[in-house]
């Protein structure tokens, strides 16, 4: 999943000043459309650009839609955000990080929405029944709701992160990452390890599937470049010729 496809969809906000600083928000986390449900015309620039700071182009390029239904009609995701979970809505309740891994798992092409309700009311049960999901921020039970600007925050945050990760995942040269390994890539360098480890007789009471499996789990988390297998096969040969040279010179 692609960041700029992400949408944040405000739905009947109250506050102009809100809007702004959900703009700075987005923007200090690299997303960049805005959806609102309501009339641009009920809101006041000025109080919008006093808050968005250098992000006020986020609110000149929002999209405005008569209803939630429009604003996400052309979304294959959208999650409500609440603080009101309810037995009946429970299995489909996240949090913000499973939600971003969620978001992440869609193919690049689609878009996704996370839905903001209104700052006083929240969303409605109906909003909340037009979303794939509902996604809650975790926050002390005897605090009110967060503010409007602080949920996206979080929100983009976690979205931010993801995408960082899937980046140096290597889905994508970041500029200083090399490009990731294939697994099947991966498998090689673990068997030039367990040969050499093979060599030096470290399995004479081992077992080496048990050990394989072991270095790949590691490795593979590890999203190692081509240079560095290449260099952990050189690490391990070059010990096990050490030892085996060590030993015929004993």
């Amino acid at each position: 999943m692609n960041i700029p496809q992400t949408v944040i969809v405000l739905c009947k906000p109250n506050e102009g000043k809100n809007i702004g600083a959900v703009c700075r928000a987005m923007f200090t986390m690299g997303l960049s459309r805005l959806r609102i449900v309501g009339e641009r015309s009920d809101y006041e620039d000025e109080e919008i650009r006093t808050l968005a700071v250098h992000a006020f182009h986020l609110w000149e390029k929002a999209e405005f839609f008569d209803s939630l239904e429009h604003a996400v009609e052309d979304c294959v995701f959208a999650a409500g955000t609440t603080r009101r979970g309810g037995h009946k809505r429970s299995f489909s309740v996240c949090g913000p990080r499973e939600l971003s891994s969620r978001i992440f798992s869609l193919p690049s092409a689609c878009c996704a929405a996370v839905v903001f309700g209104n700052e006083r009311t929240g969303l409605t049960e109906a909003e909340l029944n037009i979303c794939s999901c509902a996604v809650t921020i975790p926050a002390d039970a005897k605090s009110g709701s967060l503010n409007l600007s602080h949920a996206v925050q979080i929100i983009a945050y976690e979205l931010y992160c993801a995408f960082q990760s899937s980046v140096q995942c290597g889905l994508k040269d970041s500029g200083f990452l090399s490009e990731a390994v294939s697994i099947s890539r991966l498998e090689k360098t673990v068997d030039e390890v367990i040969g050499s480890l093979r060599k030096i007789g470290f399995f004479s009471l081992g077992n080496p599937e048990d050990m394989k499996r072991f270095w790949l789990s590691i490795l593979s988390r590890s999203a190692l470049s081509e240079e560095e297998a290449r260099y952990v096969e050189k690490i391990f040969y070059k010990a096990s010729c050490l030892s085996l040279k060590n030993k015929a010179d004993i």
